[in-house]
């Protein structure tokens, strides 16, 4: 992405272009003829395999009879492929049988954070915060369904015309969405959210440039002070990424309660309760819903209750508890800015049936939350904390707030990168004192700002 002008060398000729295109049909060609090849392989040894034993032995077994079959399906046809296709087709069949078809390379490939089935022949990744199309593909629907139902399945989640739509987590911990028609009208969709296999860390984070060592230092400060703390964004933003990284500061000998939709979280402390929300069975009966996990856990003696994300009638019992003891909690939300997150929130505890009115609900708000970390997905596919506002009262029937560090953007460099830097404004948050009595000090240098900016 160019700052400006036009770049004539990145323009192809219609003799390239054709090239190109001629190309790209080929290899399309090419690997459609390796599944197919692949196709018949497996519905020739899908029979002979036990699906009670799903270990290397059996692997082994499967592939040296994969082998064998190809051998024979391309003397049959009189077909010839080199060795590399021949590990293709068998990599195909062996992705079927066990893994997740034609996307097991994809959750294999830790570059991948997202992955998106839009239908057979439409399969997207996103990598390094960029969205692109990739050649994966799927033979028709019945396929996709296929695949759909060796996800769910292990987790007890059914799917059909009645219950279209299903959150779920594969074994690795990666969250799942799937929807089909008659919701989605195109075909049935996979959406598959990646979580890094190791958690990253404060330092990766400072890295990656979401955020500085000042910002860091007022984080673990807060979070071992026991200060309530909203984590705001939109979606992909990275608020889970990181809950997780802060939630690394709380104390060990500290009890914590996690409220999950679909458990995402990896926290490393060892007093942890993980619960998460069940939806209802087949009869349409024993849904567990997030606010009955909130209620309950304020009975199982939490130190610090995180709730992954509030989206409805759970806020207010979630405000309730970070008023009533449960100081240093923290929670996600969906929002676009961290006044809108405050707003938002006002919303959400309307959804309880508890009919407040605004100015006790805002109230509520005010005295609960302490800090909101805004974060955002900048164009570049960067994930960056543009804002850390305090929450410092009421007035009138106005919610306060200060912003205590902010992210200014300068322009983007050659390459299309984002350049800026988190700045301090000068302000002093008024919970220092509550930090003090917690043991917990910051240097006054972690707000003083950059004078040559």
């Amino acid at each position: 992405m160019a700052n400006g002008g036009f770049n004539f060398k990145g323009i192809q000729t219609k003799e390239t272009l054709e090239k190109n295109t001629a190309s790209a049909d080929a290899l399309t060609k090419k690997r459609k003829e390796l599944e197919e090849i692949a196709f018949l392989a497996l519905a020739k040894i899908i029979e002979n395999i036990s699906s009670e034993n799903q270990g290397e032995l059996q692997k082994k077994l499967v592939l040296d009879d994969t082998n064998r079959v190809i051998d024979d399906i391309l003397y049959e046809s009189k077909r010839n492929l080199s060795f590399s296709d021949k590990q293709k087709v068998a990599g195909y069949v062996m992705d079927e049988i066990f893994g997740y078809g034609p996307i097991t390379s994809l959750i294999n490939d830790g570059t991948i954070t997202e992955i998106m089935v839009n239908g057979p022949e439409s399969v997207f990744v996103e990598r390094q915060g960029k969205i692109m199309r990739v050649e994966n593909s799927f033979r028709d629907d019945t396929h996709i369904m296929h695949i759909i139902d060796k996800i769910i399945s292990p987790l007890g989640r059914r799917i059909d015309e009645s219950s279209p739509m299903v959150d779920g987590r594969l074994p690795d911990g990666s969250r799942v969405n799937v929807i089909i028609p008659p919701l989605s009208v195109k075909g049935p969709t996979i959406t598959i959210r990646k979580f890094a296999v190791d958690p990253y860390s404060l330092e990766d984070l400072i890295t990656f440039g979401t955020l500085n060592q000042d910002m860091a230092k007022l984080l673990k400060a807060c979070v071992r002070g026991r200060i309530n703390i909203l984590v705001a964004g939109g979606t992909g933003s990275g608020k889970t990424t990181l809950l997780n990284v802060v939630s690394g500061f709380i104390p060990d000998n500290e009890r914590i309660v996690t409220i999950e939709d679909a458990a995402e979280l990896q926290l490393q402390q060892e007093h942890v309760v993980t619960l998460e929300s069940r939806p209802p069975n087949i009869e349409g009966k024993g849904q567990i819903a997030i606010r009955e996990l909130v209620i309950n856990s304020l009975r199982m003696r939490p130190d610090r209750i995180i709730v992954g994300e509030v989206r409805g009638g759970e806020a207010l019992d979630m405000l309730q508890a970070m008023n009533t003891g449960h100081d240093g909690s923290i929670t996600t939300i969906h929002a676009n800015s961290p006044r809108d997150s405050l707003a938002r929130l006002e919303t959400m505890v309307m959804m309880s049936g508890m009919e407040l009115p605004s100015k006790a609900i805002r109230e509520q708000v005010s005295s609960a939350i302490d800090l909101v970390v805004y974060v955002a997905r900048y164009t570049d596919g960067t994930r960056k904390i543009s804002k850390i506002s305090e929450i410092t009262g009421m007035e009138g029937e106005t919610i306060t707030m200060q912003d205590l560090y902010v992210f200014r953007q300068d322009g983007f460099d050659e390459g299309g990168s984002v350049i800026g830097k988190h700045i301090a404004t000068g302000i002093v948050p008024s919970f220092m004192e509550k930090l003090k009595a917690y043991g917990e000090t910051i240097p006054s240098s972690v707000f003083t700002p950059d004078r040559r900016l």
